[in-house]
């Protein structure tokens, strides 16, 4: 039978990781993360890391390009075509009532919003605190 680690005491970094990545205050963050690494060791390792949120998905393999608005909509009849986008992620942060979208493109861009930009650098950096936090 096989031990539950989080009843034995022994949570490896990994499965923390996982732990903290699926609260509900991170779901915009772990969204953008299962489109541009399918790797999740890779990925923990990288937050680690990263001093930043364009850090981190540079390390990734993305380069971040920002524009003043997206039109989600427009985003959607774009998806899967020729040097197009491969993920529209229209999140919502509801406390601060704040659109934030992100374009995962299939040419290794991430193209999101200054204000986005900034509010998922703030929320690594919560993850990261999370995960450096004793139990």
């Amino acid at each position: 039978m096989l031990n539950d680690p989080l009843q034995t005491g022994a949570e490896t970094g990994q499965d923390r990781f996982e732990r903290i990545l699926s609260q509900s205050a991170f779901q915009g963050l772990k969204a953008i993360f299962e489109r541009v690494s399918h790797d999740r060791t890779m990925l923990c390792a990288e937050v680690e890391r990263a001093n930043g949120y364009e850090e981190l998905l540079a390390k990734l393999g993305y380069k971040v390009t920002l524009t003043k608005q997206i039109h989600i909509q427009d985003c959607y009849s774009r998806l899967g075509e020729p040097g197009g986008i491969k993920a529209v992620l229209p999140y919502h942060d509801i406390p601060t009532h704040s659109s934030l979208p992100t374009l995962v493109n299939l040419n290794s861009t991430v193209t999101t919003t200054p204000k986005a930009l900034a509010f998922f650098n703030g929320l690594l950096a919560d993850l990261k605190k999370k995960l450096t936090a004793r139990p």
